[in-house]
């Protein structure tokens, strides 16, 4: 079975194809044939040690495929079973050995390509919209790399829930994409100061909510642009990790509320994950929900999908596609 690993932490050469035996399913598990899998920044983050992990590394932690085996105890799901899961690492592989519990079925009229490209980011801009800040008509957000995998669900999914958007992009190029999706507003941050802008665009009172996968970059001048009793999610880092925080900030800007969540604890449950991916689904099937797939990969190529992903040059979804 073909895998990729990383042996040493470091840059997207780390990321090295192998060869091994096939993984076994415990009682509770479910081995899956994969199809496709989602590339996200949080396997870049286990790739460069930046969240700690065993060596040799397994990477990828969404996918879409087919069940090939249960063990013993499964009651999910069965063989032949089209499948998608995210939380699971591994998936950059031919085959994966997964919680039963954390495989979500994939509707008939859905592809693996579509499922896996909206499975780990789908459900989070799920939660971010409907748990972390419960969006409505009267709120205004600002989405940060509106451009991205999660940005362009995100954007999509406030609209759902009526909110106006701002977005924030690199390219004027970026920024039709993104208008298209349905945001409001979007801003040039490579040419425009986005603190100066979002004020302008809210006279002055600021955002709801900022949803920020940026991080270092952007962290500090986005608390300047929520209003009074706001809230900062920030949900990545991919510019690097914020400095500490001193809770006494959060007061002087205006008692602003401040969030670190993660997909993990919004699918805590069977439940939370088939309401959660059955939300998403619903969408992408009604046409509500536009995937953004930006390209499409051989395994081989894992690294050459970070390096991408990391330029932040691409716009939607990448993924690899195993069989």
């Amino acid at each position: 079975m073909k895998r990729i690993v990383v042996h040493e932490h470091g840059g997207p050469e780390t990321l090295t194809l192998v060869d091994g035996p096939m993984p076994e399913p415990g009682p509770k598990e479910a081995l899956v044939a994969n199809s496709v899998s989602g590339v996200n920044f949080i396997d870049v983050y286990y790739r460069t040690g930046l969240y700690p992990t065993e060596r040799p590394a397994a990477i990828g932690s969404e996918g879409a495929g087919t069940v090939e085996r249960v063990g013993s105890e499964v009651t999910e799901v069965k063989p032949g079973d089209r499948v998608v899961y995210a939380m699971a690492r591994g998936s950059y592989a031919e085959y994966a050995v997964v919680p039963a519990a954390m495989l979500a079925p994939i509707p008939d009229d859905v592809t693996f390509e579509a499922a896996a490209a909206v499975m780990l980011q789908g459900t989070t801009a799920h939660y971010l919209t409907r748990s972390t800040f419960l969006l409505d008509n009267t709120h205004t957000c600002l989405v940060h790399a509106a451009a991205g995998g999660l940005g362009t669900l995100l954007v999509q999914m406030a609209k759902e829930r009526g909110a106006r958007v701002i977005g924030t992009v690199s390219t004027e190029e970026k920024a039709r994409v993104v208008r298209n999706l349905g945001a409001d507003e979007t801003i040039l941050y490579s040419q425009q100061d986005f603190e100066t802008e979002v004020k302008r665009l809210t006279n002055g009172r600021g955002v709801d909510v900022v949803y920020d996968s940026v991080g270092r970059t952007t962290f500090e001048k986005g608390l300047n642009v929520l209003r009074p009793r706001g809230l900062m999610a920030l949900v990545g880092q991919s510019s690097g990790p914020v400095s500490p925080v001193d809770p006494a900030t959060l007061n002087q800007r205006g008692s602003l509320f401040m969030t670190r969540p993660s997909l993990a604890h919004h699918l805590a449950s069977r439940e939370e994950l088939l309401w959660r991916i059955g939300d998403v689904m619903s969408l992408v099937k009604s046409g509500r929900l536009a995937i953004q797939i930006s390209a499409t990969y051989p395994l081989a190529d894992a690294a050459r999908a970070h390096r991408d992903l990391e330029s932040r040059a691409t716009t939607g979804k990448l993924l690899l596609k195993i069989r």
